[in-house]
């Protein structure tokens, strides 16, 4: 049998799956169309709409739309998965993350303030704080592809159509606008340095 615990609190529309051993904490909120597998804990405050929640996934305080979690994946707090989102095995996708038409490879993490849309990304890649992927260019959609291992650090900014190669390893801060072969290792910002001229127009400011 599967838990729900302050039942008086949860929401469970008609023709919800609830497989054995999940657990459902209070304030979440089960739409149509949505299948919870053995095992999987909603802590609260949850919305799962024509979404599967995998074997031991664990789902905090986030909304699941028309997408998918994978088998041990832990999502949230304050994740956004909407249509189209395939989360594999064993991901992490924290807070703050936003993921809509994209398939995250097992072993993948997206720990905070992400975006990542129209994506393929592999196995076993980190993507850092702050990374956006830029898919949409105005008039229309483009894709990203992440090989696998690959590193996309902080505020990373992937300008699609682009694609980046396994084990490539990008700079915090860098944009991308061309494709990154396997292994290479890119760093795309401008040279920090230091201005006397500014400095001294600054000072004069505030004296005057």
């Amino acid at each position: 049998m599967y838990k729900i615990i302050s039942p008086e609190t949860v929401t469970i529309a008609e023709g919800v799956i609830i497989e054995e051993g999940a657990v459902i904490h209070p304030g979440n909120v089960l739409g149509s169309g949505a299948v919870v597998r053995r095992g999987a804990v909603l802590y609260p405050n949850n919305i799962v709409e024509n979404a599967e929640i995998g074997e031991n996934a664990e789902l905090t305080a986030s909304v699941v739309r028309g997408a998918k979690v994978g088998r041990g994946a832990k999502i949230g707090p304050f994740a956004n998965l909407r249509e189209g989102a395939v989360i594999g095995e064993n991901c992490r996708i924290g807070d703050f993350v936003e993921i809509k038409n994209a398939e995250i490879g097992c072993g993948s993490k997206v720990s905070h303030l992400a975006y990542v849309g129209d994506a393929r990304v592999g196995k076993n890649v980190n993507i850092g704080c702050g990374a956006v992927f830029c898919n949409y260019d105005g008039r229309q959609k483009h894709f990203t592809e992440v090989g696998d291992r690959a590193f996309i650090g902080s505020n990373v900014n992937l300008v699609a159509p682009v694609c980046v190669g396994e084990r490539a390893f990008i700079a915090a801060g860098t944009t991308v606008t061309k494709d990154i072969p396997a292994g290479a290792c890119v760093i795309g910002r401008v040279r920090q340095q230091e201005s006397d001229s500014i400095r001294k127009k600054r000072e004069e400011g505030k004296n005057g």
